[in-house]
């Protein structure tokens, strides 16, 4: 098969015609990359310029719009995409950069507010069209240490919103940086109480008998899928144990540096384990044995691509308030349940989740926990790809709209610690974020024919 070809089967199984699929080729040419050519369906969709008069086209966000005021769109996002990056002074980092270049993080990474920053010492630059303000509100999430090229995509996708970067480490005791999309409102958030601990010795008072003075951890790093197996806390052992007391500096920063990157923790003299997956349950916000009944390694994975729990509900928080009588949710890439868990410990009735997840074992710990802590309707569905535009329809007009369109598609290809298939937004996995663009697209366009 041809390259051509290959793009085209690929731009087609996201549910584009084979008509536009063959157009955007012809623009940008066989070469050019995939989120190239769907950023260039995307724009002449909102232009209008496709000619599709023999070709029936699902999904479209802007059918009500006359062509004149589609171009008058087109305009005002560039206006808009050119203030969109930031400067010196600001706390949100430039996307207009070459896909080569390494993302520069904001520093603190406390996006547009958290509960220990006041607004005043954050400066926000965000602008959202009103055709693009909610409802339907969505909420996107991937990690932030990903090429810039790749979050600037992610924002043209998602309607030119500036994304908010967050590192967990100001809610918790462990990092994790992301970067989240949304059109949510960005005032009056409330933080879940009773706040969670903050360092590693309030969250685990236990592993302070052994910690020794020279390991200066107060809190985790990022908490991944994969983590350290008896053969390399053996040999830290086994090096402590042949060192002196203190251990040369040498040794030291051997120790210090693997139990930076595996989060070990001291569980004896010279003896170093990894963290429990209660364990990590209890940092990422999840409530006590949610994972358990999986074996450990689908335990590890599941927690290590979920969700941060109490970072998702201090931005959801606002919703409480509007929907007082509980959310439609429209859940992509769901998991063990990490937005759901978020709304749940807000307070907040889920009338309907439509969840849509292709792992068999997460959807089995998300199913167990609805069925033990909810009475609304869940509706599950294997795979993003096979949710249609019709089916969106379908849905809006059985359950009356979705309030919230929330997920994380996946990062395999976007992740930094990813060096041997980080492809960015064209990889296996991570192709996936342009269904979640279709299917949003397809359900604003649903609710603005109501």
């Amino acid at each position: 098969m041809s390259e051509k070809d290959e793009k085209i089967n690929s731009l087609v199984d996201m549910r584009f015609s084979e008509d536009e699929a063959n157009m955007a080729i012809i623009r940008c040419g066989v070469d050019g990359d995939l989120f190239v050519l769907v950023d260039s369906i995307s724009a002449s969709r909102v232009a209008g310029n496709l000619d599709l008069s023999n070709h029936q086209v699902t999904g479209r966000c802007f059918d009500s719009l006359e062509g004149e005021r589609k171009q008058r769109l087109v305009e005002e996002r560039k206006k808009k995409r050119k203030r969109c990056g930031c400067t010196g002074q600001s706390n949100q980092p430039s996307l207009d950069c070459n896909h080569d270049e390494q993302m520069l993080l904001p520093n603190p990474m406390v996006g547009f507010n958290l509960p220990n920053y006041s607004p005043s010492s954050v400066r926000v630059t965000r602008t959202i069209l009103e055709q693009d303000m909610g409802p339907p509100y969505f909420y996107y999430e991937n990690v932030a240490r990903a090429l810039t090229g790749v979050w600037a995509t992610i924002s043209r996708s998602l309607y030119d919103i500036q994304p908010e970067f967050v590192d967990s480490k100001h809610l918790c005791a462990a990092a994790r940086k992301r970067g989240y999309i949304h059109n949510l409102p960005i005032e009056n958030r409330a933080p879940l109480l009773p706040s969670p601990p903050m360092t590693i010795f309030e969250a685990f008072p236990r592993y302070k008998k052994w910690w020794p003075s020279w390991d200066q951890r107060t809190q985790f790093n990022c908490l991944l899928t994969g983590v350290a197996g008896p053969t390399l806390t053996g040999k830290i052992g086994r090096a402590l144990a042949s060192a002196g007391t203190p251990p040369s500096q040498s040794i030291q920063k051997y120790v210090i540096d693997q139990c930076k990157r595996y989060n070990l923790v001291w569980v004896g003299k010279n003896k170093v384990a990894r963290l429990e997956p209660q364990e990590i349950e209890y940092l990422l916000g999840f409530p006590k044995d949610h994972t358990r009944g999986l074996g450990d390694t689908n335990r590890y994975k599941s927690l290590g691509n979920s969700f941060h729990v109490d970072t998702v509900a201090y931005h959801l928080s606002v919703l409480k308030g509007m929907f007082p009588n509980g959310v439609n949710v429209l859940s992509l890439f769901t998991g063990i349940g990490g937005g759901e868990v978020a709304l749940h410990r807000l307070g907040m009735n889920m009338r309907t989740v439509v969840s849509v997840e292709i792992d068999k074992a997460s959807k089995r710990i998300f199913r167990d926990w609805w069925n033990q802590t909810q009475t609304g309707t869940l509706i599950e569905i294997d795979d993003v790809k096979s949710l249609t535009d019709d089916q969106v329809a379908t849905y809006v007009t059985t359950f009356g709209g979705f309030d919230l369109v929330i997920g994380g598609s996946p990062c395999n290809n976007l992740a930094g610690c990813n060096r041997s298939s980080r492809h960015g937004l064209e990889g296996k996995q991570s192709v996936l974020f342009h269904h979640y663009v279709r299917i949003l697209n397809a359900v604003k366009s649903a609710m603005a024919r109501k």
